[in-house]
């Protein structure tokens, strides 16, 4: 499949891999189609707070459901979430490089079953179970902001 023909995996203003938004994580994308295993580094900060040097346990979620969405979609584009289940194993602190992992665990017709998490060096820091559905493009232009994206898309494809 050529990058010209398929339209891109992110909005340039998403929170989780946007590179426009300036309070969000900026996950780079994962570096091929069908990939089937993710890692990226990521740094939280101030913005990112909770309790006092600590993530917000949100944005920690947040960014675990970049992961495998990222994954996901990249894995068979495009898909979103279903569901997502978390479990935090210990405070994650602000300002410290750390590595977002996921892999796919299984698929089922429409259905991607995607684990994550979240480590410091070998420490487990919250983990997550998850599931995406493959869903049509035509879910993303439901919205002005998802037509004008399209429109943009076609514009550049056809100059």
């Amino acid at each position: 499949m050529s990058d010209a023909r398929i339209p891109p995996h992110h909005d340039a203003a998403c929170f989780g891999c946007g590179e426009r938004n300036p309070a969000g994580l900026r996950m780079v994308p994962p570096e091929q189609e069908g990939a089937d295993r993710y890692d990226a580094h990521v740094r939280f900060d101030e913005r990112h707070q909770g309790g006092p040097g600590l993530v917000h346990g949100g944005i920690v979620a947040a960014a675990l459901d970049e992961a495998a969405g990222l994954l996901a979609t990249w894995y068979r584009f495009p898909t979103v979430t279903a569901r997502i289940f978390v479990r935090y194993r210990r405070p994650v602190v602000i300002n410290t490089e750390l590595l977002a992992r996921a892999w796919v665990e299984s698929e089922r017709g429409r259905r991607i079953h995607v684990q994550a998490e979240l480590v410091d060096g070998s420490d487990v820091l919250a983990e997550a179970k998850a599931a995406f559905l493959h869903v049509p493009l035509e879910h993303f232009l439901t919205t002005s902001e998802g037509r004008a994206a399209a429109d943009a898309w076609r514009a550049r494809l056809a100059g």
